[in-house]
């Protein structure tokens, strides 16, 4: 994985994840909700600029929370 980020939601109902990774090609996905009942998107991309570019998207589309970068450091913040 190259990347997560949360929006510091618990709860079903507000809590939204986004995931960036690399197989062939780079892979955004999107989560509203929990793991069980939360819809999910996915997108791929080409290139790293066009997976972050969307990840920019979504994060400045959803209202709610405080989006922070899930790698074990705190104080991350999302890609600039």
């Amino acid at each position: 994985m190259a990347g997560r980020w949360w929006n510091g939601i618990w709860g079903r109902l507000g809590r939204r994840d986004v995931w960036l990774t690399r197989e062939v090609r780079w892979k955004v996905i999107a989560r509203a909700g929990d793991a069980e009942t939360g819809r999910v998107l996915r997108w791929d991309f080409d290139t790293e600029p066009e997976a972050l570019a969307m990840i920019q998207r979504l994060l400045a589309a959803d209202a709610g929370g405080s989006w922070r970068k899930q790698d074990g450091d705190a104080a991350s913040s999302p890609p600039q």
